[in-house]
């Protein structure tokens, strides 16, 4: 816990420090700060106390619970999104672990599909425009939903006008308070990191964008050095703290892409160097991968909640 704090202070001094130059996917900045600034008091004096109260009455059992239930949901929209990209066998998948989930897993209440090692591929419909080519669009702040693009913004509003539950859950009522109990629920699982980022932070709009942004180049596979330069990524921002939630939207395939992109690392040219020189070539060809590189794995390796939109 202590190596992730001082590994979260380094990325937000290292964020906040590079924020003193105006950033090319934010030409919004003036409107994304002033509702950022909204969307902070909101969640401070509303939200987050409501997560607290949430976390503080409801067993860990009942809160997994209500994780898994809406994860199970997000798998439905996945599959039409996965369809949308041509890509049968993912949405194959998910469909498999909606059949999983809703029936042995008492309607997703418990994951089953996770601990028998299904694959989750859970995708957006922001991910499926970035497959036809809109992979880099401008950074957008969401009223009360938070970081976002025009992208993913637009994606995101096609996704609530046809989600699941309005055919799950008919009675509007119902529907307005198990959305309710979503967002809280998704509040809770970062309030350890939110509480650290406030400590750490200097500019924690400047952090907050490019962390969001850094995990959706990574996400879909935007391999632009101009869309990435010198960003890094903090997992927790953009996918669930509960580890078995599954809620990573990375494209396997996409990472892997994006991995062979930045290219191999350089061999010695001089066949006569020393063997310690030879020993020492892995470590050295490591240190030679590209600052998106380096983002776009430290976003993986900690991405685990959810774009806001």
């Amino acid at each position: 816990m202590k190596a992730a704090h001082a590994a979260l202070c380094t990325l937000a001094l290292c964020f906040s420090l590079s924020a003193l130059a105006d950033h090319p996917q934010d030409p919004y900045e003036k409107y994304n700060r002033a509702v950022f600034k909204f969307n902070d008091k909101a969640d401070r004096y509303v939200l987050s106390p409501a997560a607290r109260a949430y976390r503080a009455v409801t067993p860990k059992p009942a809160r997994s619970a209500v994780s898994n239930f809406f994860n199970n949901l997000r798998d439905i929209g996945s599959i039409g999104s996965n369809l949308l990209r041509g890509n049968v066998r993912k949405a194959g998948y998910d469909f498999m672990r909606v059949a999983v989930n809703s029936t042995f897993g008492l309607g997703g209440l418990i994951n089953i599909a996770d601990a028998a090692g299904m694959p989750n591929n859970k995708n957006t419909l922001g991910d499926t425009f970035a497959s036809w080519g809109w992979k880099r669009s401008n950074y957008f702040v969401v009223p009360l939903l938070g970081p976002s693009t025009v992208r993913d913004s637009v994606g995101g509003a096609i996704a609530i006008a046809y989600s699941p539950e309005r055919l799950l859950i008919p009675a509007a009522g119902i529907r307005y308070g198990a959305a309710g109990l979503n967002v809280v629920s998704q509040r809770e699982q970062l309030l350890d990191l939110t509480d650290t980022l406030d400590q750490v932070a200097l500019d924690k709009y400047a952090y907050t964008r490019d962390v969001y942004l850094a995990l959706r180049a990574k996400q879909t596979g935007n391999t632009d050095p101009a869309a990435a330069d010198g960003e890094l990524s903090d997992p927790a921002l953009s996918a669930s703290p509960d580890a078995g939630a599954g809620d990573d939207l990375t494209d396997p395939e996409l990472e892997n892409g994006t991995d062979n992109s930045n290219g191999s690392a350089k061999q010695p040219e001089n066949a006569a160097h020393s063997a310690d020189e030879t020993a020492s070539t892995p470590a050295n060809a490591d240190s030679r991968q590209p600052e998106n590189a380096g983002a776009a794995g430290s976003t993986e390796n900690s991405a685990s909640a959810p774009a806001a939109e």
